[in-house]
This record gives C-alpha cells, structure tokens and sequence, in this order.
C-alpha cells in the first residue's frame, strides 16, 4: 500500500507538472500568436528560439566567471620563486582568488608541468632559455618578473675569467631539472666542456655545493639567483681562496644567446664596510618569466599582473624601481590580455569597481548584450519570414483564380465551364483549409470574395449562353 501511495503521489506530481507547462505554454504561445500575429507553428518556433539563445547565454554566463582558485608551480621551498608566489598569493587574497602553491624543482619542472595538460597547474615561474625543444604553442608568457643572475663560486688562488679554463676541473652544475643545470650545460658546451670528457660535472643542489667547495671537494659551483641565498652569497665571497666568476666576456655571450642580459654586482653592493665584492662584476643573466596556459581568464591575467608589479617593481641591485615585470618576448609569445595591460593598465570596470563585481558587470556586458543583439533580429525576422510565407500562400491562389478568370474569356464549351468551376471549387476548398491568423484575416476574407466573384461572373457567362 505504502508504495503504491507513493507511486500515486509521484504520477499525481508529475501530471500537475505537465499540466503547468502546458498551460504556461499555451499561454506564452498565445501571447507571441496576438504580439506578432503568428501562426500557432510560428509562435512555437519563436519561443523555442528565444529559450535557446536564453540558455546558451545563461550557460556562457556562468561558464565564463573567472575562477576562484589557481594553481602556480614554482620552486623548491627554500626558493625566491616559492617566496615570491606567497606574496602573489596575499595580494590575490585580497581579490578573493585563492593561489594554491606547487612547489617544484625549479623551471623545467614548471615547464613540463605547464605543458602536461593532465596536470591541473595555471602559471609558473619559468626561466628563459629552458624551452628548447619543447612545444610552448598552448602558453604564453605575462612578462618578465626579475633578472636571474647565474653566480659562479670558484677556489683558486688566482682569478679565472673564461670558462674554458675550467676544463678538467669538478664543477657542480646544480640538479637535474633546474635551470642551473640548463644554462651551465650550455655555457660550458660553448667552450668545448660537454659531459663525458675530462671535465667532472656534478649534480648537486646549493647547500650541497656550497658545503662542497668549502671543503675543497669540487672546483666551482654554479648557482642561479633564485635558489642562491643572500646568506650564501654573503658567506662565500668572505671566505678566503673563493671567489665570483668574472664574466669578462658577457658581452659577447649576450650576442650569442639571446635570451641572456649583462649586469653588474657594482663593488661593496654587498658590505660597503668590507668592500665586498671589492670590484664590480660582470654577470650574465636569463630573466624569469610569468607563464601561463593560453586559456588563463583574462580578469586572472590582470590580477596576477598586478600582484607581478607590487612584488616585482622594486628597486634592486641589478634593476631599477619600475623596470620589472616588462613584455619581453623569448620563447612564448606575449599573452594579448598582458600586452593590454602593459598598455594601459586594468581594463575600466576593474579599475573602478571590486574584482567580484566588474567581473559580473564584464560578463553581463560580453553575454547578455550580444544575446540581446541576437534577439531582436531574431524576433523581427521570424514575424517577416512567417508573413513572407503566408503572402506566398495567399498568392498562389490568386495566381490559380487569375488563370481561370483568363481561360473564361475565350468560348466555353459546357465540359470546359464544369471543368473551370471544378478548379473554382478546389481553391476555395484549400483555401478554407488554410490555417491563417488574425493578422492575415483580412487578405483571406478577401481572397474568399474574390473567388466568389470569379464563380458569379463564370456562372453569368454559362447563363448568358
């Protein structure tokens, strides 16, 4: 019992239901058939219409809000790229957005991780000249965030300025995946040190190296900006027998690898007390780059912007306040939404409204108005087609009265009067069959006079003979 009752409640709901839509239905349908004078078929068609083009719009509406979280890879905890994705995780907090950090072992793994579908991560911390080989078709890049120094420690009693004369030495060219390991490799291949040679190339990380060549274990160690502490920096070139690689010849490498930049560590930056370095050094350096899927949210891509020029405009020792983050373009092209930025800052709605709400107002402006130029030629063109058609209708059959009025004024036999009259009889039959709406009960009344005087001046003819 208890299940049939419930069976019987569910059939009694569903047919309410259905009773509801079709009264409402009807209804709309009604209202479009006296608002536009359409056909019963037309008014349906009209309402079909506009329910589409509502959902679609509705769905892009909501398909289209920006997300509240994102995902960014960037370094090894201990990192400045890992320390710089928690300021821009702050500053993206204050817009509401939450930025979930992936820690990683530095810009290759970003990249692959950028480019691996499959892997749900937005943006990253990438620096230049680690794309060779891989496909960056689906990123683009932000802009540059920073310059990345490459350091190179050595112990020798006497300064080394070419990297050539590390030849048959122990160097440690950071861990598989970084960037160091990238750019070292690269370098040294350019003065003829490739692996397998006389020349012992170390996988190490920074504490590693450092402890390494205090030690007297290895030769140089090689280290990029972004994972060499000031701390580390500080404590070697204050030990005695160390020393800073003096790229005396950054120029030239700048022209032949172009992603890199000459900078200068200016003497006593460091300790001006101590004058340490105790001259300026030449270094050579990749910029990091902001990069991002192509399908990133343009409304995310000014909110990291943003974050990028409050973490990364200050002055430093190697730029200057406002330098940084810039449109430099290496391996991925500039993303458009960034090259707007870079032009004339946050869209309007942005600028003046909270992000929440220029992101509604933005999507009601990018759906909603298009829907409405949709709409209205929509709406006037089904109103057009649907008269067009039933004129055409209305037409034929005066194109058949014409013919017989025509074949009346030769002479008739009484074969060809039953036969005209015949034809007389079937276009009034379908005309009568004619499914016409109010709009059109004129023409159709008219059509209907017209036959009937056709049949009386046919029948008078008959008469007169």
């Amino acid at each position: 019992m208890k299940k049939g009752g419930k069976k019987t409640v569910f059939a009694k709901t569903g047919s309410l239901f259905t009773d509801a839509f079709r009264l409402g239905l009807s209804r709309v349908q009604t209202m479009f058939m006296e608002t536009f004078g359409l056909s019963p078929a037309a008014a349906l068609s009209a309402i079909i219409f506009v329910s589409v083009v509502i959902i679609v719009a509705g769905f892009w509406f909501f398909r289209s809000a920006p997300p509240d979280t994102i995902t960014i890879t960037s370094g090894d905890e201990d990192s400045r790229f890992y320390r710089n994705a928690e300021k821009y995780a702050q500053i993206l907090a204050r817009n509401g957005v939450k930025l979930k950090i992936l820690p990683s072992e530095g810009s290759l793994e970003n990249l692959e991780r950028l480019e691996n579908k499959s892997f749900r991560v937005d943006i990253g911390f990438v620096q230049t000249g680690v794309a060779k080989g891989k496909n960056t078709d689906k990123l683009v890049s932000l802009g540059s965030t920073s310059y990345e120094p490459l350091y190179i420690f050595y112990r020798s009693s006497k300064s080394i300025n070419i990297l050539s004369r590390f030849s048959g030495k122990r160097l440690a060219i950071g861990e598989d995946g970084t960037g160091t390991q990238v750019l070292a490799l690269e370098l040294l291949a350019m003065n003829e040190i490739k692996p397998g040679g006389a020349t012992a190339l170390l996988e190490m990380d920074d504490e590693e190296a450092e402890k390494a060549l205090l030690e007297g274990k290895i030769d140089a160690a090689f280290m990029m900006g972004d994972s060499a502490s000031s701390k580390t920096l500080h404590s070697l070139l204050r030990k005695p027998g160390i020393k800073l690689f003096d790229f005396i010849q950054a120029d030239a490498y700048t022209r032949r690898i172009g992603y890199l930049n000459k900078i200068v560590l200016p003497q006593g930056s460091l300790d001006f007390g101590n004058n340490i370095p105790d001259h300026d050094v030449n270094l050579i350096s990749p910029t990091v780059e902001l990069i991002a899927r192509s399908d990133l949210h343009p409304a995310l891509s000014d909110l990291l912007l943003e974050a990028a020029t409050e973490v990364h405009s200050r002055a430093s020792i190697f730029q200057r306040r406002g330098e940084f983050p810039m449109p430099l373009e290496h391996e991925y092209r500039i993303s458009s939404d960034a090259s707007r930025y870079y032009k004339s800052g946050k869209s309007f709605l942005y600028r003046y409204l909270p992000f929440w709400m220029a992101s509604m107002v933005n999507r009601i402006l990018v759906v909603f108005v298009p829907m409405l130029l949709i709409l209205i030629p929509g709406m006037k063109s089904i109103p057009a087609i649907f008269r067009w058609r039933m004129r055409l209708r209305i037409y034929r059959r005066y194109r058949l009265l014409l013919v017989v009025e025509q074949d009346m004024l030769s002479h008739l036999t009484p074969k060809q009067h039953a036969e005209l009259l015949e034809k007389l009889n079937r276009i009034e039959e379908e005309v009568n069959k004619m499914k016409v709406p109010a709009s059109f009960a004129d023409q159709s009344y008219v059509l209907r006079g017209h036959i009937d005087f056709v049949r009386e001046r046919l029948m008078s003819n008959a008469h007169s003979k």
